[in-house]
Order: C-alpha cells, then sequence, then structure tokens
C-alpha cells in the first residue's frame, strides 16, 4: 500500500544567543587575579600587570585595578561576611567563584556601583570563568548581601580582625608598639593613598611642571612640606602625564622623597645605594648632587628597571647585582662617604599602597628580617669612610625592623654615634624617627642617621 506524502518537519527555531551583560568579562578577569593574589601569594602588582593587557578599554582598565585594590584592602571583612551567606564552603576547585563573589560585594559595598550592574555581570562572569553551576549561588549571595548588609556589618564590627581587615599579629604588634597611634593607623591603612610626583631638579622647576599639568586639565597641587613634590589629586596611568617620557619627574610618595635629604650630598662624594631597585632613590640621589654612585641589587631581575629609570631621567650611575651582606664580592676597597640602606622590611608602612600586604606577611617573617637588616648593617659599615654618614631607612611601622635594629648595632659598635632626624621627619623612635602611615599625607617610614668617629 502506497504512503501518503511525508509531512515537513518542523522547522526548528535557533536557540536565542545569550546576552552578556556589560563588565562581566572585565569582572571575571578581575576574579582571576584576585584568586591568584589570596590563595597564591601572587602580588596585587604582579597580578595586576598580568590582566591588564586582556581589558582593551583604559576605562575597563582603571575599574579592574580598583575593584582588586578594594578587594584586596577589604578581603579579611568581605571573605568573612561570604561565610554568613553561605551555608556550606565552596570547594578548592571553585576558588575563582569565591575570588568573584568578592569582588562583586567590594564593588557593591566599597566601590558603590549599582546593583543591577554589579549582580548581572558577576552572574555572566561565573558562566566565562567555566563555572556556570554556581550562577544562581552567585546570585543569590550577592542578592543576599544587599538585603542583609546592615545587620553583617554589625556583626563584622565586633571582631578587630573583620573590622579592621588587617590580620590579628598585625593588629597586636600595632597597637603594642603604637597604642596611642593604633587606631589611627589602622583605618588610615584602608584609605588609598595620593599619587605623588618628585619633580627632577635638573631638568624642570616643580612650578614648570605644575603649569604643564594645569594645561592637560590634571589637577595636582605642590606638596606643602616637600620642595619637589606634586599630589594629584586621583590616580592615573602616569606614563600618559606631559613630561614622562621627557623625564621631567617620577612617581615617589613623600615619605620616600624624605631620605635623600637625610644624607647631606656634595658633590664629589661616592655613594653606595645598597638596596637600589627599583631607583627611585638611586635616582633622586643624582637629581640632588654631582655624586660616584654605586646602585647595588641582589634581584639581577630588578636591574633593568633601575638603568631604565636612570636613563628615562638623563641620570647616570653604576649598577651592578650583588648581595649587600656580602661586600667581598663586589667591593673595589674604595670607602664611601655615604651609605643609604634602604632595607628589606615587612613594607607594613604602606599597606596603603599595598594592601595586599595584609594578605601576604606572617608575623613569623619579622624575625628573619631584623636579622638582615643587622647583617647589612655590619657588614657595610666599614666600608664608610672615617667621618661619613650611613642612613638606614625601611618602609616599617615595627619597632622590631627599625630601633631595636638600631640599638643592637649601636651597642656593638664603638665608632658609630646616631644624628637624631630633624623633629618634621615623625615621633622619636629609639636612634631614628617614624612617620605614621597617613601622617603629612605620606607613607609609614622608619629614619636614622649614623655617622662614623673619626
Amino acid at each position: 500500500m502506497a504512503s501518503g506524502p511525508r509531512k515537513p518537519a518542523p522547522r526548528q527555531r535557533a536557540p536565542k544567543p545569550q546576552v552578556q551583560a556589560p563588565g562581566a568579562a572585565l569582572r571575571a578577569e578581575a576574579a582571576r587575579a584576585l584568586a591568584r593574589i589570596a590563595y597564591e601569594g601572587v602580588s596585587l602588582r604582579h597580578a595586576l600587570a598580568d590582566a591588564n593587557p586582556r581589558i582593551a578599554d583604559s576605562r575597563d582598565r582603571a575599574l579592574l585595578a580598583a575593584s582588586l585594590f578594594a578587594a584586596s584592602r577589604w578581603w579579611l571583612r568581605l571573605d568573612a561576611a561570604l561565610d554568613a551567606l553561605t551555608e556550606k564552603p565552596l570547594p578548592a576547585r571553585a576558588r575563582e567563584v569565591r575570588a568573584l563573589l568578592v569582588v562583586g560585594v567590594a564593588q557593591l559595598a566599597v566601590l558603590g556601583l549599582a546593583d543591577y550592574a554589579a549582580v548581572g555581570s558577576c552572574v555572566d562572569a561565573v558562566r566565562l570563568l567555566g563555572h556556570t553551576p554556581y550562577a544562581g549561588l552567585v546570585n543569590a549571595v550577592l542578592r543576599r548581601f544587599l538585603r542583609e548588609r546592615a545587620m553583617l556589618d554589625a556583626r563584622l564590627d565586633r571582631e578587630p580582625v573583620t573590622h579592621h581587615a588587617h590580620p590579628r599579629w598585625l593588629i597586636d604588634a600595632i597597637r603594642r608598639d603604637w597604642p596611642q597611634q593604633a587606631e589611627a593607623i589602622l583605618e588610615a591603612n584602608n584609605h588609598e593613598a595620593p599619587l605623588t610626583l618628585r619633580v627632577n631638579r635638573r631638568r624642570c622647576t616643580r612650578d614648570d611642571l605644575l603649569g604643564k599639568l594645569r594645561d592637560a586639565a590634571v589637577d595636582a597641587s605642590a606638596h606643602v612640606e616637600l620642595p619637589e613634590a606634586i599630589v594629584l589629586a586621583a590616580s592615573t596611568d602616569v606614563t600618559r602625564l606631559p613630561g614622562y617620557a621627557d623625564g621631567l619627574f617620577s612617581v615617589q610618595d613623600g615619605a620616600a622623597q624624605r631620605v635623600v635629604d637625610l644624607l647631606d650630598l656634595a658633590a664629589g662624594q661616592r655613594v653606595l645605594d645598597a638596596c637600589a631597585a627599583p631607583g627611585g632613590k638611586a635616582a633622586h640621589i643624582l637629581e640632588c648632587a654631582e655624586v660616584e654612585l654605586f646602585a647595588l641589587d641582589s634581584d639581577a631581575a630588578r636591574l633593568p628597571r633601575v638603568r631604565e629609570n636612570l636613563a628615562r631621567l638623563g641620570l647616570a650611575a653604576t649598577v651592578a647585582v650583588g648581595d649587600a651582606a656580602e661586600p667581598a664580592a663586589w667591593w673595589d676597597g674604595r670607602p664611601f662617604q655615604r651609605i643609604l640602606i634602604d632595607a628589606p622590611c615587612s613594607a607594613t608602612g604602606i599597606i596603603r599602597r599595598q594592601p595586599d600586604i595584609k594578605l601576604h606577611r606572617r608575623g613569623a617573617d619579622i624575625a628573619p628580617l631584623a636579622v638582615t637588616q643587622q647583617k647589612l648593617l655590619r657588614a657595610l659599615w666599614p666600608l664608610l669612610a672615617p667621618g661619613g654618614r650611613l642612613v638606614y631607612a625601611t618602609c616599617s611601622l615595627l619597632r622590631a625592623e627599625n630601633e631595636a635594629v638600631l640599638a643592637e648595632f649601636l651597642a656593638a659598635c664603638d665608632d658609630a654615634r646616631a644624628l637624631p632626624p630633624p623633629e618634621r621627619f615623625g615621633h622619636a623612635a629609639g636612634a631614628g624617627r617614624q612617620n605614621l602611615p597617613g601622617e603629612g599625607g605620606m607613607d609609614g617610614f622608619y629614619y636614622a642617621v649614623l655617622e662614623k668617629i673619626p
């Protein structure tokens, strides 16, 4: 029996293309970078540098940076908030999802982004990360945060670690070393540091550079205390500022700019910058006086940046790799009239600028750092000419790395005497002085000056 004509198969509708929320790719990139910072110990600076090339728009790169800084600065608070918003921990394989949630909460609570923008983009971002099954969770957690934020804030404020977003060991150390100033330090650490420039006095004046910045509609002002410093009202890509390519300025916080003043430089001196990378203080030394500078650093990978910075600024020095604690390997036997030891330290004075320090530094690091600092002082002191001056500086707040190191060295060295820095350098701290974070708009920095008795 012949069959009848076949009915045409119903036409299949093409699936609707999924519209991705604006900013989803940016948030996925932020989550990947934050996971590296929080779980792998990668520095914020390196994680951001790796992520930036994958973000084409400059405004998106600015939001990426703001998101990573906010999430790193407040991680210890925001990550704890997620514990209250989720029924069970995410598995280790979903760390990027956890990081994405912290990014989302940081954008809502810290950066003040619109609810619809942050939530929708984070939901789409979790799919871009390859964790689609968690899309519903991300949506639910972020919306629950918005509903319960006031209650969460009250709970988190009851505990010092989550209130200040600092690790317990560091809170205890700051309260022990600076009991009267501890609360102000902890608060200052959670504020973004201003962007400060140092004018290259060999190529222009501060007034000239301020004029160029004004012509480019950059909001900038002269620092009230430092003669070569300019403070910008907002962070920006400094390589795009007028005068950068011509070497008219460097980026350097005011607290670091003060260091070179203590060297009391004069033409013809032989000067050692013992821990020179990335070269900011080395360049400042050369801008201030016609000296013979030997810029040393133990990390060969960081020295190209020193050379690049000096070349851009039109300056010249002998740049060498070497361990400052082992002079026999690099010293030619000629004494130095000035030595700068910008010593490796906990960096607890620059948390405003590098908030990931709160995630990466441990209390157990401090004693070994103090041993290294003591080794540097003892190894380099014989290289200083009689009547010469050595400046010891750190960007640490902790007395164990600063006044305790100097006290031990002075007790063991009978041809060294301390020359107290001027009062404007901060609080008296043993043989030196300590600027605390935020004071004068500057970073936390320790300064001490030693003179070799002839």
